[in-house]
């Protein structure tokens, strides 16, 4: 399953409807976790949402659709939650009582584009703050054309992450089925993410070894989350974002890279590290130092429950050896395994600074959570927003391995847009002979037609991706053959 970009997605023309649940006053306050408080203590802004769309292979009622998507509210607690700004300015979690509403058509201008109409819907339904009707940040949505319907369902980040929108797709898709079955939809109680804020609250504090490598990897980055390794142009304010989906891999060579990280005892998390910190050594001569986003799940209780179940770790990967970047990703996970308030406490929260790196990894084979994602044409469907930092998020699937990549659009020193590049993922396939003669490198494509790097900015982004020699972890003499990165889109 791809995570798109909602200017990337392409959708068919026909009518877009949304879905008004009803909501009552606001009810108990509930506890917020830290990161919660982060990103709506950052303000009522558009973009601030993540969705899920998919197609359905048959006409659906309406009113069918909408009795299953109140089921799933009701099973999932923070979907019947909202944020409000506190006496304070900070925000508060309220529960409140959701009900059936009506169907909303919204209108489609003429020479709109229907995802440009899709996303003013969703930046503004799904916003980190209620507004005076005290509805929930999430919407549903349904395109009607005449190849069928497609379904959107969204949600403000505050109450969800990438696993949460499959839970909320399956539940969703169960929960139809049951209606079109003429039962009434009925899905089992799951704890709402609140507890798990209350559970996490209460978990012992990290300990000092914890404590000193998150000061350590913050000082070698400046006191503030590790940031990107070269210049990114003028970044004193957020820029207009580029991003770029890419399938890396597909089955064949997924097959193969997987492979190869079994032969050398590792994940195939390790290996791209590993790749990722031999060409941040050869470019900006540092060790990789990235926001390393970790899951909170931290047993089967949370498993199919929603929420925002994600808090960011720290990454620092010096040696691109194998063994050594499982050691790095190892670490990784434990930091981000306690409760940072705490952690960050001395830094006043988490310190980001422009020109943040981040890199996302979601292994959706390995999840207990699965729909059909080939046969419903699912994506992952980010927001548009602005930027000072560089984000990856790299998804594996039953199909294969892709990327997506945001970074600041700045000018190159000519004062072009650094549109016109391309960053490249290293392939990796095996050699004539045995699997252990495999390597993974980088690649340098200015031959094949890219221009050279003149500038900051995206220019800088993508000769972080071309570099000109390549690395192997091979037997000596064997050189890898490299599949070619397949170019889904660019905005």
């Amino acid at each position: 399953m791809r995570l798109t970009n909602v200017a990337h997605l392409r959708l068919p023309f026909g009518r877009l409807l949304g879905y008004d649940v009803s909501a009552g006053s606001l009810g108990r306050a509930l506890p917020v976790s830290f990161d919660q408080r982060r990103h709506v203590g950052a303000g009522d802004r558009p973009g601030s949402w993540m969705a899920l769309s998919f197609r359905l292979s048959d006409p659906v009622d309406p009113d069918d659709l909408a009795a299953a998507w109140l089921a799933v509210v009701a099973r999932h607690g923070t979907l019947r939650t909202v944020f409000t700004p506190g006496p304070d300015g900070s925000p508060e979690l309220h529960q409140i009582e959701v009900g059936p509403g009506s169907w909303t058509e919204h209108p489609i201008a003429p020479g709109q584009a229907v995802n440009e109409a899709l996303r003013e819907v969703l930046d503004a339904s799904c916003r980190p703050y209620a507004g005076a009707d005290h509805r929930p940040s999430h919407r549903l949505c349904v395109l009607q054309t005449a190849d069928g319907p497609t379904v959107v369902v969204a949600a403000d980040h505050a109450h969800v992450d990438m696993w949460s929108m499959l839970v909320v797709a399956r539940d969703l898709l169960a929960a139809l089925g049951q209606v079109r079955a003429g039962r009434p939809p009925l899905l089992s109680a799951v704890p709402a993410f609140a507890e798990h804020t209350r559970s996490l609250a209460a978990r012992p504090q990290a300990p000092a070894d914890v404590r000193r490598r998150w000061a350590e990897v913050l000082a070698a980055s400046g006191e503030v989350m590790p940031r990107f390794p070269l210049p990114l142009g003028a970044t004193d304010a957020p820029q207009r974002e580029r991003v770029e989906v890419r399938d890396v891999l597909d089955v064949d060579d997924s097959a193969a890279f997987s492979a190869e990280a079994r032969d050398r005892g590792v994940s195939t998390l390790t290996l791209v590290v590993a790749a990722m910190t031999a060409v941040t050594r050869e470019l900006a001569d540092a060790p990789l130092r990235a926001v390393f986003p970790v899951h909170s799940r931290y047993d089967a209780t949370w498993h199919d429950s929603v929420g925002w179940f994600i808090t960011n770790a720290v990454l620092e990967s010096t040696d691109p050896d194998p063994r050594a970047s499982a050691a790095a990703v190892k670490e990784a996970v434990r930091l981000g395994s306690w409760p940072l308030e705490d952690v960050l406490a001395p830094w006043g929260g988490m310190p980001e600074a422009p020109g943040m790196f981040a890199i996302s990894w979601l292994d959706l084979r390995r999840l207990p959570v699965r729909v059909d994602a080939t046969g419903l044409e699912a994506q992952y469907v980010g927001a548009t927003i602005l930027t000072d930092g560089v984000m990856l998020w790299f998804v594996l699937d039953d199909s294969g391995l892709h990327l997506r990549c945001r970074y600041p659009d700045t000018p190159r020193r000519d004062g072009t847009s650094g549109a016109g590049w391309t960053p490249w993922w290293p392939g990796c396939a095996t050699t004539p002979g045995p699997r252990s003669a495999a390597g993974c490198g980088w690649t340098d494509r200015r031959a094949h037609g890219s221009t050279g790097c003149s500038g900051p900015g995206a220019a800088t982004y993508r000769r972080w991706w071309t570099c000109s020699s390549t690395t192997t972890w091979g037997a000596p003499g064997k050189v890898p053959s490299w599949p070619t990165t397949r170019r889904r889109s660019t905005r």
